[in-house]
């Protein structure tokens, strides 16, 4: 299990995860600073459910159980990586879009935003010196049988947050020249 720091893949996954737990304190700056993305009409769609401790356990025998009842082709290494997964990080943070009731904007737009408020927290782990990346296991959709969610909100994924040790390097990115057309 790897921590990417920072800039998603930007960095190179080198670094192992440690068991030192990330301070409340620090998952609060992460929230806050997703907080701070900008939303369209100001409609603030990001929902986060905050997961750890003996919570982190059960989630991953959530998804685990959740997995050998919706799969015909059971594998027990499968079975066994979901269900640990969770608690190979201090926290997990559940990303969710929670839909304007009125419907001032397009949903794609909600998604955009809270996609931006999960970058905001991203970059708010390069300064705090962690590591977190942001996964969407296929079970996503099971996350309301788990989770107090209301019926507005979607579920978008996982963001994995915790301490790191080793080295980060600097991944690779084809040049910009080759994405943008100047008009």
């Amino acid at each position: 299990f790897c921590l990417s720091r920072g800039l998603g893949d930007v960095y190179k996954r080198q670094a192992q995860h440690t068991s030192d737990k990330v301070t409340k304190e620090q998952i609060n700056q992460l929230l806050e600073a997703a907080n701070w993305a900008p939303s369209h009409r100001k409609t603030e769609p990001w929902r986060f459910y905050v997961i750890n401790d003996e919570k982190l356990t059960e989630l991953g025998d959530f998804l685990a159980n959740a997995y050998k009842e919706s799969t015909d082709a059971f594998s027990e290494f499968k079975f066994e990586k979901i269900k640990s997964k969770p608690t190979q990080a201090s926290h997990v943070i559940v990303i969710c879009m929670h839909r304007d009731e009125k419907e001032r904007v397009p949903e794609w737009e909600e998604i955009a935003a809270t996609a931006m408020a999960v970058q905001n927290m991203w970059l708010m782990t390069t300064e705090l010196g962690l590591g977190g990346y942001w996964s969407t296991p296929s079970l996503i959709e099971q996350m309301p049988k788990f989770l107090p969610m209301k019926e507005e909100e979607k579920c978008l994924g996982f963001f994995y947050v915790g301490n790191f040790e080793g080295q980060i390097s600097k991944g690779d990115r084809q040049p910009i020249d080759d994405k943008v057309t100047w008009l």
